[in-house]
């Protein structure tokens, strides 16, 4: 037997459900494994931005201001991404993330709470970060397709090249210098 108050959180629930359900042609056996892959990307992407964030915080060295700029202008880009990423999903007639908790509970990038981190592992970590992403995103895209998404699709598109993008700079960034200061 429930109580009047499990009742009436119960109909609350389900009548906040049927009001943000956004009408689309793809069926449900579509949009909840969509929307599902969609929010877990989100809770990367956070778990991302703030990381990078945090390295940019933290940065120092000789090339301090270079190296400011480039994790600035990821950051930028990631929290571009988080827009987009949440409005798919309200397309699908999906829920987004709703708390940091539920980034934490969701999100497949680790978090680093290290006191110090030297430039080039900062960079290390974020490029494999960002690999990780964009393989991710990959498997988000497949799922689009046998879904026929094409407008999710054609958006991970973009973060696939945005997230490779990242990893480039990364990567170079990070590298060491030969003999020859190549």
């Amino acid at each position: 037997m429930t109580t009047y108050a499990e009742q009436r959180t119960a109909r609350l629930k389900a009548r906040s459900k049927a009001f943000l359900r956004t009408p689309s042609d793809l069926s449900t056996a579509a949009t909840v494994p969509l929307v599902v892959a969609l929010n877990c990307t989100l809770a990367d992407v956070f778990a991302l931005h703030f990381k990078t964030r945090n390295f940019e915080w933290h940065m120092s060295g000789p090339h301090f201001g270079e190296y400011r700029d480039m994790l600035q202008e990821q950051v930028q880009q990631l929290d571009a991404m988080t827009g987009a990423i949440a409005e798919r999903v309200r397309k699908l007639g999906g829920n987004t993330l709703r708390s940091i908790g539920h980034v934490a509970r969701t999100q497949r990038i680790f978090d680093n709470d290290a006191e110090f981190v030297e430039p080039s592992e900062m960079f290390c970590e974020l490029c494999e970060d960002n690999k990780a992403m964009a393989n991710h995103l990959r498997a988000a895209h497949a799922l689009c397709k046998k879904h026929r998404d094409v407008a999710t699709a054609c958006l991970i598109q973009v973060w696939i090249d945005e997230t490779e993008r990242r990893t480039w700079f990364l990567f170079e960034s990070g590298r060491r210098q030969d003999a020859a200061g190549r």
